[in-house]
């Protein structure tokens, strides 16, 4: 079994480590315990919501440090650490994959990670002991070049090498602090899209550009745009 290309819900900033979202911590753990092979992966190439550059980066740093891009929780939230190594040649691989499908990218050196890094590895994988490279979405948010990079990156999987993409199904922070009937039924129903879109058997080209025009059109998905009033 190959290690797949995930999403997963990273929680509202550290939340999820203070206890205050059980659910998403029990859910990173099934993902490892269910859905992942058991060996570990090589590597992992991490694709953060909060992470945004023209061109797109992919960091090459040895020794990552933390980035802690949240505010006004308490002072243990800025001390966590997650000592993964990174690695300057799975940086050099991404980008010679990225150059053959003609996507623009630079190098960043100094980039850490963010807590939609950090969150979701410091559950899944605790030991820090696996190489970390994170890869930014284009600042654009254009989903034709998000598709591209996903196309791009596919190959990785061969290598055992696990692709995380980390973000949130909805984010509207009006409506997550002031929630409505109407929000609530958006963002179920924008939930319930994704999963059936993404759940779409893609083991033929037939289905997979079936699910690539599908997310191109996601704007028109029930509930989207309530759900994401910005695209990322």
């Amino acid at each position: 079994m190959r290690f797949p290309a995930l999403f997963v819900n990273h929680g509202g900033g550290p939340l999820p480590l203070l206890g205050k979202q059980p659910s998403v911590i029990k859910h990173m753990k099934k993902i490892v315990s269910h859905h992942l092979p058991p060996r570990k992966p090589k590597a992992i190439v991490v694709l953060s919501a909060h992470y945004e550059a023209d061109p797109v980066q992919i960091t090459t740093s040895k020794t990552p440090p933390m980035l802690f891009d949240y505010h006004g929780f308490p002072p243990e939230t800025y001390k966590y650490k997650y000592p993964a190594p990174g690695s300057p040649e799975l940086a050099n691989e991404i980008q010679r994959l990225f150059l053959s499908n003609n996507i623009d990218s630079e190098f960043n050196e100094t980039r850490g990670f963010d807590h939609g890094v950090f969150i979701p590895l410091m559950v899944m994988y605790p030991g820090a002991n696996i190489p970390v490279v994170c890869v930014s979405m284009h600042k654009s948010l254009d989903i034709s070049i998000h598709l591209r990079i996903g196309i791009a990156l596919a190959p990785l999987q061969e290598q055992d090498i696990l692709i995380l993409g980390s973000g949130y199904t909805f984010h509207n922070m009006g409506a997550f602090f002031n929630p409505t009937p109407r929000t609530i039924r958006a963002s179920i129903k924008f939930n319930e899209w994704i999963k059936k879109t993404l759940l779409l058997n893609n083991d033929n080209t037939e289905n997979t550009q079936q699910l690539l025009e599908n997310l191109k059109d996601w704007k028109s998905a029930p509930g989207a745009l309530i759900s994401h009033p910005r695209e990322e």
